[in-house]
């Protein structure tokens, strides 16, 4: 009896190295791939770490955080989280319903009666979980916030945009009412947004080394440098831009080390040492599928993982892959990017930061470490595919451009002198703008030191290319009333009349 014990034991230990060799070997495969991307994409740095059944299995970093100053990237690197915290204020708002402050059907117009929509059926039917499901009728409005308002002013310009749509009929990805939903936290907890995460989320999962905003990280002095790309070759370091509302939309900033807690977390039921942080009813909430999401508002990857479906929970995109629900999110903020994806089925889960301005990457890394850790299938190279895919939609759009430039008319002339376009203008959403003569040319100021300069194109027409080159160009054009004055230009699809 003895001697068959000893041989079961023996079998046990034998199978149990077998298989952490197996599991070193795919290690060490997605170490040499994830190094083996980075040179294709030109990604100045990242860390990723994955967590499986529980257990942190892979984290480490590559590259450097900064290309000037050669520092590492390491798995304490603070980076942006961006639009992955949106997840973590859907989790801040369960905790609330969970304490019976707040529930998921309430009307965000008694709680919050300051914010007034465009729409009269819309702004009275607005509940609490609309603020998190992007199908509101509201269409993109960033501007609101990269123009850094306050959030007093913001919430109060969302009653002048028109609807892009009917209410719940479909899907636009935004960020305003992610930041009320920051708000509502605040009204309904009477706790500030940063703090309440803080205390209650981060806090209790020992994330010391996470933070609700960058002003709060600056107590570390090891975070990434964000860099652009430009003419497909050439990388520059860019400033980070803080903006003091979009927090609770894509505020926070953590690392390897400390977002791996999150994931456990989440992929265990919203337990932190057995005891859960949510209700089972709320926690299922979360990834309940809450919105159809169109193909034009998903990521273009999807043209080669072929889902079957793509759908919102709160706060997380949600599709099928080789048969299973993944639950993901990107994050993107000038000159830095992050990705959270998750199987819960498989109790997997990985997160990337990386430090240029949309790497596209952090796509390829997620679908193959699924493809290693999860379905033990490595025949895709994502990264080599996502690479041609992006680059083809980036050649298509430089054809574009190439089109454009092709019909412009040559040898025209302004139909006013310069000096007569300068002035100030008004956009009712989006504010004051100044057309200002410097030197023998004109600019465009926005709020918040948003600077176009402005060369002539052709007509009353002109190509404004932003100071902040990563923000790209656009076509400015004037228009005159019946006297042949200004009346108003156009850009960005925004129209700004001149005030008198």
């Amino acid at each position: 009896m003895r001697k068959l014990f000893i041989l079961c034991m023996l079998l046990v230990l034998a199978t149990a190295n077998a298989q952490n060799a197996a599991w070193q070997k795919t290690i060490t495969a997605f170490d040499k791939y994830i190094q083996t991307a980075m040179q294709l994409w030109k990604t100045p740095g990242l860390a990723v770490v994955i967590v499986k059944d529980s257990k942190v299995i892979f984290n480490k970093g590559y590259g450097v955080k900064d290309i000037a100053t050669k520092a590492p990237f390491t798995t304490s690197t603070l980076s942006i989280c961006a639009s992955t915290t949106k997840a973590m204020t859907a989790v801040c708002m369960g905790m609330l319903v969970d304490a019976g402050k707040v529930k998921w059907t309430d009307k965000v117009s008694d709680i919050y009666p300051g914010l007034k929509l465009y729409d009269n059926y819309a702004n009275s039917e607005l509940t609490v979980k609309d603020l998190f499901t992007h199908n509101t009728g509201l269409g993109n409005a960033d501007l609101l916030w990269m123009f850094d308002y306050s959030m007093d002013t913001i919430i109060h310009q969302m009653r002048y945009i028109q609807p892009a749509y009917s209410f719940r009929s479909s899907f636009i990805y935004q960020n305003l009412m992610y930041m009320v939903a920051g708000e509502v936290i605040h009204k309904v907890s009477g706790i500030a947004w940063d703090k309440f995460i803080k205390d209650s989320l981060f806090a209790r999962l020992g994330m010391n080394n996470t933070f609700p905003d960058y002003r709060q990280s600056l107590v570390s002095s090891n975070h990434i440098t964000p860099h652009y790309m430009y003419e497909d070759s050439v990388i520059e370091t860019i400033p980070f831009i803080d903006s003091k509302t979009v927090d609770a939309a894509g505020g926070v900033w953590s690392c390897t080390d400390d977002i791996n807690k999150w994931m456990i977390f989440m992929l265990d039921s919203a337990k932190v040492n057995g005891k859960r942080l949510l209700t089972p009813e709320t926690y299922t909430e979360l990834f309940k599928p809450q919105a159809m999401v169109t193909a034009s508002e998903f990521y273009p990857t999807a043209q080669l993982t072929k889902p079957h479906w793509t759908t919102y929970g709160l706060g997380w995109f949600q599709e099928d892959y080789k048969g299973k629900m993944v639950q993901f999110h990107t994050g993107s903020l000038d000159g830095a990017v992050a990705i959270l994806g998750m199987i819960p089925d498989e109790n997997f889960g990985i997160y990337i930061f990386a430090n240029m301005d949309h790497t596209e990457i952090r796509h390829a890394l997620m679908y193959k470490a699924m493809d290693l850790f999860v379905f033990n299938d490595d025949k895709n190279d994502w990264s080599k595919d996502f690479y041609a895919l992006y680059t083809g939609l980036a050649a298509k759009r430089k054809a574009n451009d190439d089109s454009t430039d092709a019909k412009r008319v040559l040898n025209t002339k302004p139909s006013l002198e310069l000096k007569n376009y300068a002035g100030n203008y008004h956009n009712e959403i989006y504010g004051d703008a100044a057309i200002v003569m410097l030197g023998d040319s004109l600019i465009a100021r926005f709020p918040n030191n948003v600077t176009v300069n402005l060369s002539h194109w052709n007509y009353d027409t002109f190509l404004g290319k932003f100071e902040h080159k990563w923000y790209g160009k656009d076509f400015l054009r004037f228009d005159l009333n019946e006297e042949g004055k200004v009346k108003s230009f156009n850009f960005w699809g925004l129209v700004y009349e001149k005030k008198e």
